[in-house]
């Protein structure tokens, strides 16, 4: 499996960013993804988790702001972000969950990782 993250950039505080993940590989391995982030000098941060069947679940920092989404026929995955402050400001990392027994809070429950996109808010 191999991801690719893209749609970083620099957007002030308010605005809104739109991060793709572009997934190849045997499509059965990516099947439950999820976003997560990084902060300079802070551990790895979950951020939001989609399953296979759609079902999607949100850390409360971003419950409300972001939405993440999927597209099975291209197997991409989005992350929609809006009213940004700037304590997003992080490296934005997708990742594919290592098999659906596992949880989907930590970053060892993941097995693929793409190689991050980078968001800053400017406030």
């Amino acid at each position: 499996v191999q991801l690719q993250a893209s749609g970083g950039g620099l957007v002030q505080a308010g605005g809104s960013l739109r991060l793709s993940c572009a997934a190849s590989g045997r499509a059965e391995n990516f099947y439950d993804m999820a976003w997560f982030r990084q902060a300079p000098g802070k551990g790895r941060q979950f951020v939001a988790y989609i399953s296979g069947e759609g079902a999607t679940w949100y850390a409360d920092s971003a419950k409300g702001r972001f939405t993440i989404a999927r597209d099975f026929a291209g197997n991409t995955m989005y992350l929609q972000m809006n009213k940004l402050k700037a304590e997003d400001t992080a490296v934005y990392y997708c990742a594919v969950r290592r098999y659906s027994g596992a949880g989907i809070y930590s970053e060892d429950d993941y097995g693929y990782w793409g190689q991050g996109t980078q968001v800053t808010v400017s406030s």
